[in-house]
């Protein structure tokens, strides 16, 4: 990065330090956290996207689209997580490489070769020939994907839950002024039920900053990849030897989480307050009566 580190084995001190953090893999390893937070902004609104999806389907009048949403949340929250980290993104990958096989390959070869998932190079995703930030983008997308699954099905528990917690007799007041079911739902049971449904999409968003870190056994080289690779042991061999410094790496993973932690606490505790100004809850009554909610 500077001029003066073109031999390393020379440098001393803050100097030396000031090299060694400025290597082409550290400014991959700062990338990493625009990786972390790439992947909240995204899988925050599609998993609340598949939560509403399911906590309407839950509600549906129509029988099989009850049962998906409770089959849906059922297995989502009945399985552990890290099975669907796993298994979501390895389903995806073989799918879309199935069809793809079928369309470009010209080949009855079956793609089931024993216990190996075998198709041809065209059908490959991403190609052998792609550049490294397709490989690392596909590598997001599914990651994106599994996340959304995963914390749609809880988000959905809980979108489900508010909208029971929304009082009845606004509702039945509304049906009373003739509004069709639909435009209960939009203009009084939706709007009403963010109130209530706030605590507990709160708590799914700390628990997805803390999920994060699953990044690493999808593949994706994460903050966690990095600090592993960075902080082990380098001996003479490399340009910048050192001994094993990970407690450190970690130790500033640990910082960044915490941060990102106390933002969030500041953000969701102003959203819910604004929201609770005027509503028959806990937080709206300490509002009305000047305590903090």
């Amino acid at each position: 990065m500077f001029s003066y580190c073109a031999d390393p084995s020379s440098l001393e001190g803050l100097v030396w330090l000031s090299c060694y953090l400025t290597t082409a893999t550290h400014m991959m390893f700062y990338a990493s956290f625009g990786t972390v937070l790439l992947l909240l902004a995204i899988t925050a609104p599609i998993a609340l996207l598949f939560g509403f999806g399911g906590a309407m389907a839950l509600r549906s009048r129509i029988a099989p689209l009850r049962w998906f949403g409770g089959i849906y949340t059922s297995m989502v929250r009945g399985v552990p997580d890290i099975i669907f980290f796993l298994f979501v993104p390895i389903a995806l990958d073989q799918g879309f490489e199935w069809v793809r096989h079928q369309i470009l390959c010209d080949s009855d070869a079956p793609v089931r070769q024993g216990n190996d998932f075998v198709v041809c190079a065209a059908a490959k995703l991403p190609l052998n020939s792609a550049a490294p930030w397709v490989h690392d983008a596909y590598g997001i997308f599914l990651a994106v994907i599994a996340f959304s699954v995963v914390f749609g099905a809880f988000a959905a528990n809980v979108l489900s839950g508010a909208m029971a917690a929304v009082p009845r007799a606004q509702l039945e007041t509304a049906e009373a002024y003739g509004m069709t079911p639909r435009q209960v739902n939009r203009r009084v049971l939706i709007p009403q039920m963010w109130t209530y449904a706030l605590p507990g999409l709160s708590n799914l968003w700390m628990i997805l900053i803390k999920a994060t870190p699953l990044l690493f056994i999808l593949g994706v080289e994460d903050i966690v990849y990095w600090a592993r690779e960075l902080g082990g042991s380098k001996t003479s061999a490399f340009a910048y030897p050192h001994p094993d410094w990970r407690l450190y790496y970690f130790l500033g993973i640990l910082v960044f989480y915490l941060f990102m932690t106390w933002i969030s606490e500041r953000v969701l505790g102003r959203v819910t307050r604004r929201l609770s100004r005027g509503q028959a809850t806990m937080g709206g009554e300490a509002l009305r009566k000047g305590a903090p909610a």
